[in-house]
């Protein structure tokens, strides 16, 4: 059941009722959701919520062991073993075995690894994240322990269960125990967010993909060098859009339930360098990264030279997170390589000195080193991404679409980024001066309309693979 299908929309209106019927009993309102977020993880498959729902006993199981020992950090790597190898056997059991055969065969030895087929749930990926969190926040006695059913709403949370964003224990695992009367969070933001996150999804991305991305990617040798062009810049904007747009709708959607998510997205191609991107792109896994492998390794505590083999390591690491492919490894380390190269830029020349003084240019830079690492993240493999690279030198192709246009709306737009945010929450607070009544049929106008205008079908979120 995806988010954007008039079925979700009449379940949530559904469970949205009962929801705030149940006011007066915050537990009430819990088991709901626990139920809830089940149903609806297992209406994808029920395989999905089963594995999900043993995943959490074990991870309770070891949490209560770890309290009680007197040696709790054994089981803290007892448990964030279970947690990471649950992630390798589901998502990277296949990229290992293809890649431990190719060096055995290599080697000369002539043996052959099974394989087996495993069903990647939805969603892993963010959940475990979630649960290591959980774990070290525990260990370090930030929060006290999670029954099974708390630690299983706050794994299975509706709204972040799919695609994040990727919430800590001591956030999301908090507001959700807390016995405090809920309420319903900033009603405008929430309206408004929907709406936004329609345009940018279902309107926006949604044209994208359908009218430059998925054609020219899936053969740029047949398109015009400007028509590669206009792809490269076209899915850098349908990513976040597509992204954001996500971020939006469930930020929205637990709003409403008087949840509030953390924040993963700050207009991030604004960004003057790469350490500011990422900053600014993905927050929630990025200073997840940070927290939880950069720091481990050491950070920058061990000297330059070190702190910069951990920054790579972590960011070739986030690649692989992205998926078990050697293009998300090659996504990862170009933006590795690029933070280092920018730290040995600052020891050099002086502490961001491009964009101290020429912050355009240092931004324009930026932007085009991220549409470049893109273009490794979204084609199907490694030959792909270097057969679009070439396309953009230059076909025999003729023009067949609009790509000067094109091109110029997107210098236009990213002209325009500074502007649409402030744009964007003048409109909300424009909401608040609405009637009550008139605000569900402003959202309904304002969804028809994008609904019309958009490309037909129901699009599924990019980072639903993840």
């Amino acid at each position: 059941m995806s988010y954007l299908s008039i079925e979700f929309a009449l379940a949530f209106l559904a469970f949205f009722a009962l929801y705030w019927l149940c006011r007066k009993r915050t537990d009430w309102q819990n088991g709901l959701l626990l139920l809830g977020s089940y149903a609806f993880y297992a209406k994808l498959d029920w395989r999905f919520a089963l594995i999900l729902a043993v995943y959490t006993l074990l991870l309770t199981l070891i949490s209560s062991w770890m309290l009680d020992s007197v040696r709790p950090k054994r089981w803290l790597r007892m448990g964030l073993l279970m947690a990471v190898g649950n992630l390798a056997v589901f998502k990277y059991f296949d990229f290992f075995r293809e890649s431990a055969q190719a060096a055995l065969h290599a080697l000369g030895i002539a043996a052959i690894l099974p394989a087996v087929d495993f069903l990647m749930p939805v969603g892993i990926s963010f959940y475990t994240f979630q649960s290591v969190s959980y774990l070290v926040s525990l260990y370090r006695g930030e929060l006290r322990f999670a029954r099974a059913r708390e630690l299983g709403l706050f794994l299975a949370f509706f709204p972040t269960l799919l695609a994040g964003p990727i919430c800590r224990a001591t956030g999301l695992l908090e507001q959700l125990r807390s016995g405090e009367r809920r309420h319903i969070l900033q009603l405008d933001r929430a309206l408004g967010l929907i709406v936004l996150a329609l345009a940018k999804k279902l309107w926006l991305a949604g044209w994208l993909a359908s009218a430059w991305v998925d054609p020219v990617f899936s053969a740029p040798e047949t398109y015009h060098a400007l028509e590669v062009w206009a792809a490269f810049y076209a899915y850098a904007f349908q990513i976040y859009l597509d992204f954001s747009g996500y971020t939006d709708l469930v930020t929205a959607l637990a709003l409403l339930l008087g949840i509030q998510l953390p924040r993963n997205f700050d207009a991030p191609y604004l960004a003057h360098n790469l350490r500011d991107f990422w900053r600014r792109w993905h927050m929630s896994l990025s200073s997840w990264i940070r927290d939880y492998i950069y720091i481990p390794l050491g950070g920058n505590r061990l000297g330059f030279a070190r702190a910069q083999l951990n920054l790579l390591l972590a960011m070739v690491l986030s690649g692989l997170w992205h998926g078990a492919s050697l293009k998300y490894l090659a996504w990862g380390g170009m933006h590795g390589l690029g933070v280092v190269g920018l730290n040995l830029g600052d020891k050099l020349l002086g502490k961001e000195a491009v964009s101290r003084r020429l912050t355009w240019l240092a931004r324009l830079l930026t932007f085009h080193y991220v549409c470049l690492a893109w273009v490794f993240f979204r084609a199907a493999s490694l030959e792909d991404a270097w057969s679009f690279l070439e396309a953009m030198t230059g076909t025999d192709q003729e023009l067949t679409l609009n790509a000067p246009g094109f091109l110029a709306l997107s210098a236009a737009a990213f002209a325009a980024l500074p502007y649409l945010g402030a744009a964007c929450e003048r409109g909300i607070a424009q909401l608040g001066r609405l009637p009550w009544w008139g605000k569900p049929s402003l959202l309904a106008g304002c969804a028809l309309l994008i609904i019309v205008v958009s490309p037909p079908g129901i699009p599924g979120f990019i980072y639903y693979q993840f």
